[in-house]
C-alpha cells in the first residue's frame, strides 16, 4: 500500500507544482467564480466556458493560492472536466463529493450502510482525482480537497441561471 500511497503523493504534488488550465478568460463568455475558505485561507478563481447549444464545457482556467490539497484539487479538477457535457460534469461532482465525505459520515456515526455513496461512485472513472481519496484520513483537510468543487458546482447553478 506504501507504494500507492507514493505514487499518489507524486500526483497531488505533481498538479501543485504545475498545475492544469492556470490563467483567466474572458468575461464573458465565460463566467468567473471565487471561492474561499476562510477557516485556512484557501482561494480558488474559476473561469468557465459552457457552450450553450451543446451544455458541454468548452475551456476552464482557474487561479488561487493556498496549500497543496486545494491547488492540486483544483488542478484536477479543471483538467477532469474540460470537454465534458455538463451531466457527467454534474456526476463527477457528485462522485467526488462523495469521495470525501464516506470518512465524514463515519465520523459522524451516520447509521446508513454507505451505500448511499457508494451509489454515487459507481460507474464514475475518477482517475487522478482517485490521488485524494487520502485526504479523507485527516477531516480538516477535506474542505481544501472540496473547495475547487464547490466553486464549480456555484459556477454551473450560476450559469444555468443567466441561461435560463
Amino acid at each position: 500500500m506504501a507504494g500507492l500511497e507514493d505514487l499518489y503523493r507524486e500526483i497531488i504534488l505533481d498538479h501543485y507544482r504545475s498545475p492544469r488550465n492556470r490563467g483567466e478568460l474572458p468575461v464573458p463568455p465565460a463566467h468567473k467564480v471565487e471561492g474561499f475558505n476562510p477557516l485556512c485561507g484557501d482561494e480558488v478563481v474559476l473561469f468557465l466556458d459552457v457552450d450553450p447549444e451543446t451544455d458541454t464545457v468548452r475551456d476552464v482556467k482557474i487561479a488561487g493560492q493556498g496549500c497543496s490539497i486545494s491547488q492540486a484539487s483544483t488542478s484536477m479538477m479543471s483538467a477532469a472536466v474540460k470537454g465534458k457535457p455538463l451531466s457527467e460534469v454534474r456526476q463527477l461532482i457528485r462522485a467526488f463529493k462523495a469521495l470525501m465525505s464516506i470518512h465524514e459520515s463515519k465520523l459522524e456515526g451516520d447509521g446508513g450502510d454507505g451505500s448511499d455513496l457508494a451509489a454515487e461512485l459507481a460507474g464514475v472513472r475518477l482517475g487522478d482525482l482517485e490521488a485524494l481519496q487520502g485526504v479523507v484520513k485527516f477531516p480538516v483537510r477535506i474542505k481544501c480537497a472540496t473547495l475547487a468543487w464547490n466553486t464549480l458546482q456555484q459556477a454551473l447553478d450560476e450559469t444555468a441561471q443567466t441561461q435560463a
